[in-house]
């Protein structure tokens, strides 16, 4: 699948893995509190058709950084043998989602790949419901709004409108970021029971995106608590250099976030107290609006 990238200073960008698949819940590592333990294996239904596992897995192998990559380095990232890797690598190719280079061994994906995102963002009631006020903050401050969805430990753009300002290129829909580490994630982390908060901690892999990234799991959960009581969440240089977020949470009827709306602002242009102190009702009005634009038929 397609990677995402991240600024991290000095105009320079690096690539961020989607998430992968994991067997089964993660558990906390007592003695060392940052990092997650290995997921114990997970009994798997008779319904569950390993071959496809395979395949998929054969795509995420193009998750790193390389675009074009050899059966072996297929094979490699996959974690499969040589044999299974060229059968499954053959069937993509045929079906059109991998091709050959010319005169080269490599392979790389192929633009049908996309059919999967557009699909997804045609079909999401949340997107068609948020991009108007989305694009009514960009249009009316000039700068970057975002909607995240949550996945797993990650938070994933689903709908991105670049302000006037735009300096960070490299983040397009379909990118991902650890949750604990944004403004959008910690603001729907805030909405979600203690016991989800801690497992999505647990699964987290809490190494620096950039110098100023917090990992200290003590400091993330407080940030979570402050933004529930908020009702937003502020986030300066931990996942992309000279940037300000400030987001909210949108939830359901029953109150549960299922999603976030931030405002991305540059350092340069301003400062954190003035980021807060003037965005934050943007996305809270928004986020509150978005709501109850989608849930109102479902409120009680």
């Amino acid at each position: 699948m397609p990677t995402a990238s991240r600024n991290t200073g000095n105009g320079r960008a690096a690539k961020t893995q989607p998430g992968k698949a994991k067997a089964g819940k993660a558990e906390p590592n007592k003695a060392n509190p940052g990092k997650a333990k290995p997921a114990k294996a997970e009994r798997r239904s008779p319904l569950f058709i390993g071959s496809t596992e395979k395949a998929f897995k054969v795509l995420h192998a193009f998750d790193g950084p390389q675009r074009h990559m050899t059966l072996a380095d297929i094979a490699r990232a996959a974690k499969l043998d040589r044999s299974a890797t060229q059968r499954f690598v053959y069937t993509l190719e045929t079906l059109g989602y991998l091709r050959r280079i010319p005169e080269t061994r490599n392979y790389a994906l192929t633009s049908k790949v996309l059919q999967f995102s557009y699909r997804y963002i045609h079909a999401n009631e949340l997107i068609d419901r948020a991009s108007p006020y989305l694009l009514e903050i960009s249009r009316t401050l000039g700068e970057t709004t975002n909607l995240h969805e949550l996945d797993g430990p990650e938070v994933v753009f689903v709908a991105r409108f670049p302000g006037q300002h735009l300096f960070n290129i490299d983040i397009v829909v379909g990118s991902r970021l650890p949750a604990l580490f944004t403004a959008s994630g910690t603001a729907i982390l805030s909405r979600l029971s203690e016991a989800e908060q801690r497992d999505i901690l647990a699964r987290t892999e809490l190494t620096q995106i950039t110098p100023y990234t917090q990992t200290n799991p003590n400091v993330l959960m407080k940030r979570v608590r402050r933004a529930g009581e908020t009702g937003y969440a502020v986030i300066t240089n931990e996942t992309v250099m000279g940037d300000i977020a400030v987001a909210a949470a949108i939830t359901d009827e029953h109150g549960r976030a299922v999603a976030a709306i931030n405002i991305s602002v540059p350092i340069s242009r301003w400062t954190l107290e003035k980021a807060e102190a003037e965005l934050a009702q943007h996305v809270q009005v928004a986020a509150a609006s978005i709501s109850k634009s989608k849930f109102a038929p479902y409120r009680p």
